[in-house]
């Protein structure tokens, strides 16, 4: 029976990660899309892996043993068959290939310290800004990570005087507050990092609502220091879809 657990383990983990990779978007709840060809080798690898291992063995049918010995001990008891905790095994295997766990949220959001954004390499010779200028007509469509990052290391204040849309979804605060969120992964979800928003002047819709908040900065600690952080002044708070790739990429 364990031989049987670990064949069937290869085939149910190959065929989960085809499924989640090729059929569905599924995959980017749990790594960035540049994995996605990674996955498929993985999964076709799996199956490769377990069929041959079922060739070998004379899976589905147990072939009986050649060898000559007894697996009975003096005890009557059979030892052939493994332990049965190894039936555990599958849950992790068929969680992939029949459920749909969601992306990381507001639970998350709300636990872990929101980490600020590395400020740009700086550029004294030549004089330029860390930030370059955003356009001076229209809204502004800005990711929170590159948001967050102006809030609190542009000197220049290049967000000053700009109407900016940010997307994410809510994470609740103590008091009636709310921030607008997003998580950004560098590979997977494993190492998923905070960026977070607070808006001013909007009640708090529900907790992982996706939405688009319009608005504009406001200033909060010391630019340019570890004191300040990122802050809307929301004039428009629209709910919408939860995008298909949820996390942001830090490439």
């Amino acid at each position: 029976m364990k031989r049987n657990v670990q064949v069937l383990l290869l085939l149910f983990l190959g065929v989960g990660l085809l499924h989640i990779s090729l059929l569905t978007d599924l995959y980017l709840r749990y790594v960035r899309p540049g994995l996605r060809p990674a996955l498929i080798a993985s999964g076709v690898l799996l199956i490769v892996l377990g069929a041959v291992s079922a060739a070998r063995d004379g899976f589905p049918f147990n072939r009986p043993r050649t060898d000559g010995h007894d697996h009975h001990d003096g005890h009557g008891h059979d030892h052939a068959g493994g332990p049965k905790v190894a039936w555990l095994l599958y849950v992790p295997a068929l969680t992939i290939l029949f459920l749909a766990p969601p992306a990381l949220g507001s639970y998350t959001a709300a636990r872990d310290e929101a980490a600020a954004p590395k400020a740009p390499s700086s550029s004294s010779s030549s004089g330029e800004s860390l930030f370059p200028a955003l356009p001076d007509t229209g809204v502004v469509p800005m990711s929170l990570n590159d948001f967050s990052a102006r809030a609190v290391w542009d000197t220049d204040r290049t967000l000053k005087g700009h109407t900016v849309r940010l997307t994410g979804f809510v994470t609740p605060s103590g008091h009636g507050t709310w921030y607008v969120s997003r998580l950004v992964i560098s590979c997977c979800a494993a190492d998923a990092q905070v960026r977070k928003v607070r808006v001013h002047g909007a009640p708090a819709p529900p907790a992982d609502a996706w939405v688009t908040v319009t608005g504009t900065w406001h200033p909060t600690g010391k630019v340019g220091t570890d004191d300040a952080s990122p802050a809307l002044d929301a004039t428009a708070v629209r709910r919408v879809p939860e995008p298909k790739d949820p996390y942001h990429d830090l490439g």
